[in-house]
């Protein structure tokens, strides 16, 4: 047997192409080097796949002086359910099924410019035992690391579950502008709760306790549900907030996509650092998936397709031929 080690190129190819399998034995399988699955999950184990790896693509992207964009941020809940013996592995509540599940907890911010392109910048998993971090603290620090890398963004946009004083605080600090969600008993001006102003089109100045003055605007879906969106840019209207609200979408599509495409969630690894690496690699590969969508306007369940159509069509043939 080879002792050839596995590489990031080889594993992310791996990751775009195949469909079905995301084990180290399957990868061992079709390996154009000779490879056990042994090898690969020590490799995966011992690399050093991180946060930082993804800016370093995305950097040129974020940075770019011919375009403008907002930070988009959200987290998403990779499901273990059945995982018993996994690392990071922590009961908590995932939006997409809407109750409390095992899983492995990842806070992103995407970056969407004014074209409506999109870019994963950074991202972090929830694991406070490992890191000593909440997640509004490690949104916190995202934020922070995003300043010091030079972004300006025109807006960050995140739900009602980044939006207590703190965040807000520390966005404001930094110079930036938000839109964020409001809960419908939030306190604001004196002791009133949210869902009890009457709110007009063009939005409400009210005083947000222990912040201040902002402006907020109330959104009601087709089936009735309703929404409230707080604010600091200077005299807002109901179009522009609505706007970058539809953007916030972007980040939910980005998080569909990596697990059905990308693998994200199919990593059964035990360690840690297997999970984070895995994780990691998922991130880069939707990066040069989706650079090949903009390259030959192509989606990323067509690109798949792409691959494995010459097969089935083969198999078919040989079927038919043989019955």
């Amino acid at each position: 047997m080879s002792k050839s080690l596995c590489t990031k190129d080889l594993y992310c190819t791996f990751l775009r192409i195949t469909s079905q399998r995301y084990s180290a034995l399957s990868l061992s399988e079709v390996s154009p080097v000779d490879l056990s699955h042994d090898s690969i999950s020590r490799w995966l184990e011992t690399a050093h796949c991180r946060p930082k790896d993804i800016w370093g693509e995305a950097k040129s992207f974020v940075l770019d002086n011919n375009s403008s964009g907002i930070i988009v941020a959200d987290e998403t809940v990779l499901n273990k359910g059945r995982s018993q013996k996994i690392e990071l592995v922590r009961w908590q509540y995932s939006g997409t099924v809407h109750d409390i599940i095992k899983g492995i907890g990842m806070l992103n911010f995407l970056w969407v410019n004014d074209k409506k392109e999109v870019c994963p910048m950074d991202f972090r998993i929830w694991e406070p035992k490992e890191d000593g971090q909440t997640k509004n603290e490690q949104f916190r620090d995202m934020l922070t690391h995003a300043k010091r890398r030079g972004v300006k963004p025109m807006a960050v946009v995140a739900d009602s579950w980044y939006s207590s004083l703190d965040n807000v605080k520390c966005i404001r600090d930094l110079g930036w502008n938000w839109v964020v969600g409001l809960r419908k008993n939030r306190i604001i001006n004196r002791n009133q709760k949210l869902e009890t102003l009457e709110i007009p089109d063009v939005g409400l100045k009210v005083h947000l306790r222990g912040y201040g003055w902002i402006f907020v605007f109330r959104f009601v879906a087709k089936n009735g549900r309703t929404d409230f969106f707080g604010t600091n840019i200077d005299n807002p209207t109901k179009e522009q907030i609505k706007s970058l609200v539809r953007d916030r979408w972007e980040i939910e599509i980005f998080h569909r996509e990596l697990k059905q495409t990308c693998g994200l969630q199919n990593c059964q690894a035990r360690t840690s650092r297997s999970q984070r690496n895995h994780i990691a690699f998922s991130v880069l590969t939707w990066i040069k998936q989706n650079n090949l969508r903009k390259k030959f306007q192509t989606s990323f369940y067509r690109q798949q397709w792409n691959i494995i159509k010459t097969a089935i069509q083969e198999q078919m043939k040989y079927e038919l031929t043989v019955t």
